[in-house]
């Protein structure tokens, strides 16, 4: 009966893992129960799944779909992180739940990453954290792409303009003649 439940406890954890655009564990001592419930609604509200298993439950999960770098930082309480919509939003929520509530303190902190297939250490992870989001850097490449037209627009209706002035500019003159 132990033995089944460990193997469903393992199982679920997959199943949350599996098709994961990131992964993040995250070191969360310190930290009280109002401010663990705090930092989950910041997570659930960015479509980010986070828990906290045993380590050994991870471990096995991870391994299992074939993810083996996690393995030495598994120790000590440990909290997943999974975002299977925007790369970024896990290690993004945990910066701001740091700056905002925590005060900046040493905990939580990152302990290692997956983004896409890429495994990221702490400093990446922050670096990472501090990329605004999906759509924000969509937006600011599509008004990249839009700056010439719009410059460009601006420009002929400058030279319109011009055109057109010196066109009334003759009118009137004529009309005075």
């Amino acid at each position: 009966m132990v033995q089944t439940y460990k193997q469903e406890a393992v199982k679920v954890i997959k199943d949350r893992l599996d098709n994961a655009k990131s992964i993040v564990l995250i070191d969360y001592k310190g930290i009280n129960i109002e401010e663990v419930d705090e930092l989950r609604n910041r997570m659930r509200n960015a479509n980010v799944d986070y828990f906290i298993s045993k380590n050994t439950f991870i471990k096995i999960a991870l391994n299992e779909l074939g993810i083996k770098e996690f393995d030495e930082h598994l120790s000590g309480p440990t909290a997943v992180a999974i975002s299977k919509v925007d790369e970024v939003a896990a290690a993004r929520e945990l910066a701001k739940f740091k700056k905002d509530i925590m005060d900046d303190k040493e905990f939580p902190k990152f302990k290692i990453g997956i983004v896409g297939k890429d495994v990221m250490e702490i400093s990446q992870l922050e670096k990472l954290a501090d990329l605004p989001s999906k759509e924000v850097l969509m937006s600011m490449v599509l008004q990249g792409f839009n700056a010439p037209i719009t410059g460009f627009v601006g420009a002929l209706s400058g030279i319109l303009r011009k055109f057109i002035y010196a066109i009334d500019t003759i009118a009137k003159e004529k009309e005075n003649k």
